[in-house]
């Protein structure tokens, strides 16, 4: 688990690259909004959140993967960073912010990132 990073992680670079090429200013980690966001768009009060699907437990087949070696700690794990990540997401909604997630297995795919970015750019509606 040592090599697993919080910080610049491949997906978080992806976005980050979308985001600059449509010429989109945003802020890193801002820590003190709740969450900590990946990303924060203040000009249309928007908050990212890049979110592996492992670790966030997405509905996709990598988030849906359990370890088999100590399965009970690593399923309170991951239920416990859902109920983090929708409390964060409330909080954030209650400052006037709109939230978003990007889950890892979507910015693989090039024409999913591509509406992704349209729609960020557009303005995004909760």
């Amino acid at each position: 688990m040592r090599a697993v990073k919080s910080r610049d992680t491949g997906p978080e670079l992806r976005v980050a690259e979308l985001l600059r090429s449509a010429g989109v200013r945003y802020r890193r980690d801002v820590a003190r909004l709740p969450g900590r966001p990946d990303f924060v768009i203040a000009s249309a009060k928007t908050v990212v959140f890049v979110h592996g699907c492992f670790w966030h437990g997405h509905h996709c087949p990598r988030g849906a993967r359990v370890p088999k070696q100590n399965r009970k700690y690593w399923q309170e794990k991951v239920a416990r960073n859902r109920r983090r990540d929708r409390r964060v997401a409330r909080q954030l909604r209650a400052e006037g912010y709109s939230v978003w997630t990007v889950w890892e297995c979507r910015l693989k795919h090039e024409g999913l990132s591509k509406r992704l970015l349209t729609r960020l750019v557009a303005g995004p509606a909760n």
